[in-house]
């Protein structure tokens, strides 16, 4: 085995009528990157599209803010707000992005000669399913409801109006200064006033409801049980013993993140997020299959989801005694289509053989790093380095390159006054990372930058950081490939149990590539005892860091550091070349059109374009593009991709 330096593989496409006929479609589609707040509990996905949208740049690890939903609603339309621009000009502003090289990814283990695909010119190009702790693939395949003699009727959720909804939803989140909500019993039967008592208690939680009489008419009085105590917490006395707390149910998703869809269900269901579980997020721009739980709502209630939710669908329930946990995962199973490939086929056959034999560079993706002109690791370096106006600075400066045009006026005002309060004005959407740093600012005082950082939720704090020591990780693992090749040495690390040893001269022999592991900078770990530990350390002295104190005086930016193994060899690999003519087709089917009955795709046997059709499982804390980029040899950075794949659109 041998290793092989990076050459960018420039991507063209043929261009034909049907280019021009299917160029609008391809310019619509939307591209989102996101750059994960410690993802290690699953695979992070890249996007690499034919036309990125600028919207990728924009921080979206917002989180949901209770009890402003106008908010929300109103930032969600500015953010989606931006028309795509000329995709040349993006690609020109793209300039100034982060490249391969840029984060430490320069090497391959592979010697096949590289060629060019598209990956994700459709976001169903992309599926993921999650691998369970048990190693069962999470496929959904049933929409059946478990059959509960204590679950409401179906006429539960068509017995209120729409105004009757509106006022409890109110009523629910004490958005207006009422105690209670009359509801008028149209039909006076015993059963009619049952079913709006069980509708109200099931659909509105934590209100409670009794009967009245007055002027001679029935009325409904929904009130709350326990003032705000009880807001959307299921009641303990109206969920039955013998059936688990938690509903556990697939959720396939199109084109969505983990947390925006659990945020959606939330205000579909009227409860807080937080009663939702899962074991890894899952990203936007792919169709995703994963295991959810949720506290105390029925399986009945999230099917009737189904009917009105668009790009998702919920079913496989189960009752049981126990949530999801972050990383409590296997791994994730890929099914991948790569379009318009130039390859032979025997450069795919020796690419997916290496693949499957000796696997790819376990490097952290790009989306670990930003995509703008400020690298994420440069933000964590400054906070390690406890040098606070820089990291205020990094966070708040202008910088060149794509992003929306309220940040550039945000950015633009803060250079010039300095003044919190004047930048907040020009940014309409106040839960990105800027808003809230700004908000800290003026909360705190420009002199307490350390409060004013620490509004922005913990997970993003922590990204910053996380993305340096990806950054150390990925150069000293190209440092350690060039130096020592694809073989174990002494002086390597590999883990016996939870604990890192040292491979001694004598055991050499014992242990191959893929035994090795390499740590990530912390205070708890060991490094290689050869030339790359003392890499390390002059990387760290190059930072202004000391790698024998890696702890902080602010604990949470204590760095406790972790072993990464440094080659992967993905497990279940298959594929398949197949001929297609309109990039339109889907390429295969999906759990979705199998419960459908959606027949196969019919293919030509000999069309226009061909694609490759991939399959691989994946540990945890692993990038399935990093698998792709050393199938195909090619930068996979948004800067690179960008300006190769605006090429044929001219």
């Amino acid at each position: 085995m041998e290793t092989v330096e990076m050459n960018s593989v420039s991507l063209k496409r043929p261009h034909s009528e049907d280019d021009v006929a299917n160029a609008d479609e391809i310019k619509r589609q939307k591209t989102s990157e996101k750059s994960k707040t410690g993802n290690d509990s699953g695979q992070s996905i890249e996007t690499v599209t034919e036309h990125p949208d600028k919207s990728l740049l924009e921080d979206t690890k917002n989180e949901i803010i209770p009890n402003e939903e106008s908010e929300e609603q109103e930032e969600e339309e500015l953010e989606d707000s931006d028309e795509d621009g000329d995709p040349e000009s993006f690609a020109d502003m793209m300039k100034h992005g982060l490249t391969e090289s840029d984060v430490g990814i320069t090497k391959f283990v592979s010697c096949h000669k590289g060629f060019s695909g598209i990956l994700k010119e459709r976001y169903s190009d992309f599926v993921v399913h999650e691998i369970g702790k048990d190693g069962r693939v999470s496929h959904l395949d049933d929409f059946s409801v478990p059959v509960d003699d204590e679950d409401p009727s179906e006429e539960t959720f068509t017995v209120l109006s729409d105004e009757d909804k509106q006022r409890l939803e109110e009523l629910q989140l004490l958005k207006n200064k009422e105690t209670s909500v009359a509801i008028e019993v149209i039909e006076d039967t015993k059963e009619k006033r049952t079913v709006i008592h069980q509708a109200v208690k099931s659909l509105f939680p934590g209100l409670e409801t009794k009967t009245e009489d007055r002027d001679g008419k029935k009325y409904i009085i929904a009130y709350h049980a326990a003032g705000k105590k009880a807001l959307a917490n299921p009641r303990k006395h109206s969920w039955p013993k013998s059936r688990g707390n938690y509903c556990h149910f697939v959720l396939y998703k199109e084109n969505k993140d983990t947390m925006d869809a659990i945020n959606v269900l939330s205000k579909f269901l009227r409860v807080k997020p937080n009663i939702f579980s899962y074991m890894g997020t899952k990203d936007k721009r792919a169709i995703t299959v994963q295991e959810i739980a949720v506290l105390r709502i029925t399986a009945q209630r999230l099917a009737h989801l189904n009917k009105c939710l668009m790009n998702f669908k919920l079913g496989n329930f189960s009752y049981k005694n126990h949530p999801l946990k972050l990383g409590e995962l296997q791994g994730n199973h890929f099914t991948v289509v790569l379009r318009n490939i130039t390859g032979t086929d025997d450069q795919i056959e020796q690419a997916m053989h290496s693949l499957r034999e000796i696997g790819f560079i376990n490097y952290y993706g790009m989306q670990r790093f930003g995509t703008t002109a400020v690298p994420t690791y440069q933000i964590g370096r400054a906070i390690l380095q406890n040098n606070w106006n820089e990291v205020m600075d990094l966070i708040l400066k202008p910088r060149p390159g794509a992003e929306k045009g309220y940040l550039v006026k945000c950015r633009e005002e803060w250079a010039k006054t300095k003044d919190p309060a004047a930048a907040l004005r020009k940014l309409p959407v106040k839960r990105c990372v800027e808003g809230q740093l700004l908000r800290g600012l003026l909360k705190y005082g420009m002199k307490n930058i350390i409060s004013a950082f620490g509004i922005i939720p913990r997970n993003n704090r922590l990204m910053y950081i996380h993305s340096y020591q990806s950054y150390v990780w990925n150069n000293m693992v190209s440092k350690r490939i060039e130096e020592y090749g694809l073989r174990a040495v002494a002086g390597d690390l590999t883990l016996k149990g939870a604990t890192a040893v040292h491979i001694e001269e004598g055991d050499v022999e014992n242990y191959t590539i893929h035994d090795v592991v390499m740590p990530l900078p912390g205070f708890d770990v060991i490094y290689p005892k050869h030339k790359i530990g003392e890499a390390y350390k002059e990387m760290l002295v190059a930072d202004n860091l000391d790698i024998n104190n890696m702890r902080h005086k602010i604990r949470d930016y204590s760095l406790s550091g972790a072993y990464r193994k440094i080659i992967i060899r993905p497990q279940n690999v298959n594929w398949e070349v197949v001929a297609y003519d309109d990039p339109r087709i889907p390429l295969f089917t999906t759990d979705l059109d199998k419960l459908e009955g959606k027949p196969l795709p019919v293919l030509p046997t000999d069309g226009k374009f061909r694609a490759l059709k991939m399959e691989f499982s994946l540990p945890p804390s692993t990038y399935a593009t990093m698998a792709i980029r050393e199938v195909l040899k090619m930068d996979t950075s948004i800067k690179n991709q960008t300006q190769l794949n605006t090429t044929w659109l001219r």
